[in-house]
């Protein structure tokens, strides 16, 4: 009889995915260090009742631990702050934007979504951040006016976005490029922890920062902390010329540049936080240094760096597209939450706990464990069965 065999490199994937070293997880199985590396290097096949700790301290399925997934090109994760996210951190996440990447993968078997359109820069001549700013704007016909949700214009130009509970208030966001089948995707996975949209918009506008400026498969664990440095004020000066236009945003910022509270009317207008105005008022020249050292001990003894006015009273926005299909599915009797987790497992090996995919796709808890109730004869039944049950293997 034909068995499966077990897959170490998928043990090594979820032990990482869900923050556990090998010591960690050998002290949950109490086994040693020296056999969870057997377990992830096909060396040693963990035994029923050890597989069965394994799904419960790990939380996934069974059949995680015996699938080839898919395969997927996937380029360097870059961060919203990669100088004060460890390593640790860091790696925890990667294969979290890699496994929401492949459910956009299969929701667009079923739904058009909109192409990934980003200025390519590659080959062109570009001075420097600030002009490419001003170009991504050109080409998305933005014009110098302020962006009210830059999450929804990121999503109407084909990015992949999240938002997840990650249980880490150093992360604020983090992005990369995927290949699945020859098909880009850009997919951005955002920080729940902090509930400001302000602050968000900006967290949005860098991580669009990195994908229009830098290599998407430059491996940064390579790189030495100046030149992390150097990646993350490029994008930090992005997401500012992005979101806060010079000639625009000056002919407002200029009426009262060393106004605290006028910064609060420009963020109403602005939707970006008043940290964010002060500095780039500060670097296109509308404050001198003096006055920028004044004001950011203002905001400091205002207790403006963690809570600024107006953050109670605009609602934070979520990624809407992908929730959207799935509902859009499901509501009408494409697919049912059992079938959509019985394709991702068996089309693109990807098994996993409905909580967890719920999660991911910011769906209510419980959502995808709805079941469809049909009203007529058994017969109507059957056809309507038979029919989806082609749709769904096809």
């Amino acid at each position: 009889m034909f068995q499966r065999q077990f897959n170490g490199a998928r043990l090594r994937e979820g032990r990482i995915y869900r923050g556990l070293t090998i010591t960690d997880l050998a002290n949950e199985l109490g086994v040693s260090k020296q056999m969870i590396s057997k377990y992830e290097n096909n060396k040693a096949v963990p035994n029923l009742d050890s597989l069965l700790h394994i799904t419960n301290i790990l939380k996934f399925p069974r059949e995680y631990f015996y699938e080839t997934p898919v395969e997927v090109k996937t380029g360097s994760t870059y961060f919203r702050s990669l100088l004060t996210t460890g390593k640790k951190e860091r790696e925890m996440q990667y294969d979290r934007v890699k496994y929401l990447t492949i459910i956009r993968a299969l929701l667009e078997e079923y739904v058009d979504f909109p192409e990934l359109d980003v200025p390519d820069f590659s080959d062109r001549d570009i001075g420097s951040v600030e002009e490419v700013a001003d170009q991504v704007r050109m080409a998305w016909s933005l014009g110098d006016k302020p962006i009210k949700d830059v999450i929804y214009l990121l999503e109407t130009k084909g990015f992949v976005i999240s938002s997840l509970n990650l249980g880490n208030r150093m992360i604020d966001a983090f992005g990369s490029q995927h290949e699945i089948d020859g098909r880009l995707y850009y997919s951005i996975v955002l920080g729940n922890d902090k509930r400001s949209f302000y602050r968000r918009q900006f967290d949005v506008a860098h991580e669009l920062g990195h994908k229009v400026l830098h290599d998407p498969y430059l491996n940064i664990e390579d790189l030495s902390k100046e030149e992390f440095k150097q990646i993350e004020k490029e994008a930090n000066d992005f997401a500012a010329a992005f979101l806060l236009p010079r000639e625009s945003f000056l002919r407002d910022v200029s009426i009262h540049p060393n106004d605290l509270n006028y910064y609060t009317l420009l963020k109403k207008k602005w939707c970006v936080s008043i940290g964010a105005m002060v500095m780039r008022a500060y670097k296109l020249g509308a404050i001198n240094d003096g006055t920028y050292q004044y004001m950011q001990r203002s905001i400091s003894h205002k207790g403006w760096r963690t809570k600024e006015p107006l953050d109670d009273l605009k609602d934070l926005k979520d990624p809407v597209s992908m929730k959207q299909a799935v509902e859009l599915l499901i509501e009408n009797d494409y697919i049912s939450g059992d079938g959509f987790m019985q394709k991702l497992s068996q089309h693109y090996g990807l098994s996993l706990l409905r909580e967890e995919v719920e999660d991911l796709l910011g769906l209510e808890e419980g959502y995808l464990e709805t079941e469809i109730s049909y009203t007529g004869n058994i017969v109507s039944i059957k056809d309507k069965l038979e029919s989806r049950s082609r749709d769904i293997t096809s």
